[in-house]
């Protein structure tokens, strides 16, 4: 048997999935990109990244993206009677790795200092909004 979880505190899925399956003691997290807790897909509601009145970049902070998306796997490991300590894996999909990945690498090894889970990294044309980070995971669950 496997159990759905969605929190109220990360953002809304862009489409008819849940935040987390629960199966046995794992956690699978969908999907988590950077977009504000309790959003849609709004590109306002994206840390880091601003428009002109045009629709082209004004601003754009990586780092930002990367510190919201950690922050939104915590909610959702949280939600789902997990932690962050007990993440076993973590799938990132970059939107440009010769741009993000230094600093992507950088903010990861503050996060995962102590708890160091498998890690692929691997860059994507495109994510489902104008984000430039998204992470999948899995953890365990006591």
């Amino acid at each position: 048997m496997s159990e759905k979880i969605n929190s109220e505190n990360a953002p809304k899925p862009m489409g008819l999935y849940p935040h987390a399956r629960k199966v046995g003691n794992l956690l699978f997290l969908s999907g988590v990109g950077p977009r504000a807790a309790g959003s849609g897909s709004e590109e306002a509601n994206i840390p880091g990244l601003k428009y002109d009145k045009n629709g082209n970049y004004e601003a754009f902070d990586f780092e930002a993206q990367c510190h919201s998306v950690f922050r939104n796997v915590k909610t959702i490991l949280e939600a789902s009677g997990s932690s962050w300590d007990k993440i076993v894996d973590v799938t990132t999909f970059l939107t440009d790795m010769k741009r993000d990945f230094k600093t992507y690498n950088r903010v990861y090894a503050e996060y995962f200092k102590e708890n160091q889970p498998c890690r692929t990294t691997v860059e994507v044309n495109a994510l489902p909004s104008p984000i430039a980070i998204e992470l999948k995971c899995i953890a365990v669950i006591d």
